[in-house]
């Protein structure tokens, strides 16, 4: 709480203060996260060990609800990057942006780096979501944020491989998606793909605004445990065989 009442004085002062500290933390430092809004600050806040990927420190330390609580704030802008490309590409847009708070929202464990010779540029970051890859013509939409950006990439990559038109989008902000046209959404998430799957090591609510009423989502609807990564990610579905059954069960319907 301390951290965020200096980081907004700061802010105060015109200059691009940031405050950081694990994700499930953010409980304790609501107030002053709620203010940079409220005061339309430029504070940056910076979360890291953002979900179940926390591992053997348990479900007192694996944050849940917190982004469903950030993206509810008004006028925070909330952006989970997928990889250090994204990353990078998040700090370039919110440097351009001094009237909204940005929160930062950050793995702990080591994620891949997608080859953007193969891939999309990250530059989509600063329009929120983006077509990282896949067909112009899908028949399912795969829709990450952060660490599973990479996990539904790979079950892209076999559903291609099946012979399947599949379509990743990163999708790092909410905020940022809902602020561009529909012309541009309607380019990311095309009306006549009813075939949605998002995938996010966090709580469901509000991917039905995304996934629509036939499609479903690969989400955390209980606290995690304690246990290594990969354990956790099979016991709750993080794994490409999940993620390509769900994408097939969809097209199935």
């Amino acid at each position: 709480h301390g951290m965020g009442a200096v980081v907004n004085g700061m802010s105060l002062s015109h200059l691009r203060a940031y405050g950081s500290t694990f994700f499930v933390f953010l409980d304790y430092m609501r107030p002053p996260v709620r203010l940079s809004s409220l005061m339309e600050l430029g504070s940056v806040w910076v979360f890291t060990h953002d979900s179940i990927g926390v591992g053997e420190d348990g479900p007192t330390h694996q944050p849940i609800e917190q982004l469903a609580m950030l993206r509810a704030t008004p006028g925070i802008d909330t952006i989970r990057p997928g990889d250090a490309n994204e990353v990078a590409a998040a700090w370039r847009a919110l440097m351009t942006d001094g009237r909204h708070p940005t929160a930062l929202v950050l793995s702990r464990q080591p994620m891949p780096t997608l080859d953007r010779s193969t891939y999309a540029s990250a530059d989509g970051v600063a329009k929120g979501a983006y077509v990282l890859a896949g067909s112009d013509d899908p028949q399912v939409i795969l829709i990450a944020s952060g660490s599973e950006v990479s996990l539904v990439t790979k079950a892209y990559e076999q559903l291609k491989a099946e012979g399947i038109a599949a379509r990743v989008v990163s999708m790092p902000s909410w905020f940022r998606f809902e602020l561009q046209d529909q012309a541009y959404r309607e380019s990311v998430l095309p009306s006549g793909v009813t075939a949605r799957l998002a995938v996010e090591m966090g709580g469901e609510m509000g991917w039905d605004r995304y996934v629509g009423p036939k499609g479903a989502t690969i989400t955390m609807s209980t606290f995690g445990a304690s246990a290594p990564l990969a354990g956790l990610q099979d016991k709750y579905g993080f794994t490409v065989e999940n993620v390509v059954a769900k994408a097939k069960a969809l097209l199935a319907k």
